[in-house]
């Protein structure tokens, strides 16, 4: 079986907000790979900052999926701004929104990767191939505040907090004007597309919420990568992934965040160990 892990962290963004604990993010799940999972640095590609261009990322998301076979395992972490646009190909009538993670050299003009992207790179893969991505970014902008100019309630009474989610420029946003009614709510990242039970998606927030970029315990983290690894720490890398999102939605309300992570897969695979997949036992 063949492991690979592309992580990417973006703090310091060439013309956006910058963010605080992006980078962090990347070496506490990094960490959680090499020690519980048995991955080694040959495994694994790290891109932060400046480096984590739409390009870079895209190439090294190639070098994730290329050759993969059945019986591999793949994951994908992304930390950083998210944010959601209007569907100008006509391709999303359903939902008529792309959701969509903002690289190092972000701008509105198309150097951004959207749902429509990661999906056309992870369809793909063959049957048999167990992909694992994370997403500790916010992935709607509903009724949300742009980054770094206001603390929305969402984050809770945490100090030195700000959303991860980039509000869409008043162009962009005046495009598709009084249209909003007509619009159906799209889940993060969720597509018909991606029809294979071995693709696993976490969510750090509900498509109507924030991601905290939160000061925890004297350092800046994801709060909802925070207290994933946390968990997993706790429980010695042996839990449930059902049982992992129960804790990690358990700290995060005690905490004060009202941020609620999602997990999409399959019943089975909920139920199996973390970082696992749920196989019959032959007769």
């Amino acid at each position: 079986m063949t492991k690979k892990a592309l992580m990417v962290g973006i703090n310091d963004y060439k013309s956006i907000n910058d963010l605080s604990g992006c980078i962090n993010d990347v070496t506490n799940m990094r960490s959680i790979l090499t020690t519980y999972l048995g991955f080694t640095n040959k495994d694994i590609r790290v891109l932060t900052d400046r480096r984590a261009t739409k390009a870079n990322i895209m190439t090294r998301l190639g070098w994730l999926t290329k050759n993969a076979k059945a019986g591999d395992y793949l994951v994908f972490h992304y930390s950083g701004h998210g944010s959601q646009i209007r569907d100008r190909d006509g391709d999303e009538l359903s939902d008529n929104m792309d959701e969509l993670i903002c690289p190092y050299d972000m701008d509105w003009d198309g150097t951004f990767i959207t749902d429509d992207d990661l999906n056309k790179t992870f369809k793909a893969l063959p049957a048999g191939v167990l992909l694992e991505v994370f997403l500790d970014a916010c992935h709607s902008g509903t009724g949300l505040r742009e980054a770094g100019l206001g603390r929305p309630v969402e984050l809770g009474p945490k100090n030195a907090s700000m959303p991860r989610f980039l509000s869409p420029p008043m162009d962009i946003v005046c495009r598709h004007e009084g249209e909003e009614d007509t619009l159906k709510p799209k889940r993060g990242f969720q597509s018909p597309k991606r029809s294979t039970v071995h693709h696993i998606l976490w969510a750090g927030c509900r498509d109507n919420q924030t991601s905290a970029d939160a000061s925890i315990s004297g350092t800046y983290n994801g709060a909802f990568t925070y207290y994933f690894c946390k968990h997993m720490r706790d429980a010695g890398g042996n839990v449930s992934r059902s049982e992992l999102l129960t804790r990690v939605r358990s700290s995060l309300r005690h905490e004060g965040y009202d941020q609620v992570p999602q997990l999409e897969c399959e019943a089975t695979v909920r139920a199996a160990k973390a970082f696992s997949i749920q196989t019959k036992t032959k007769k």
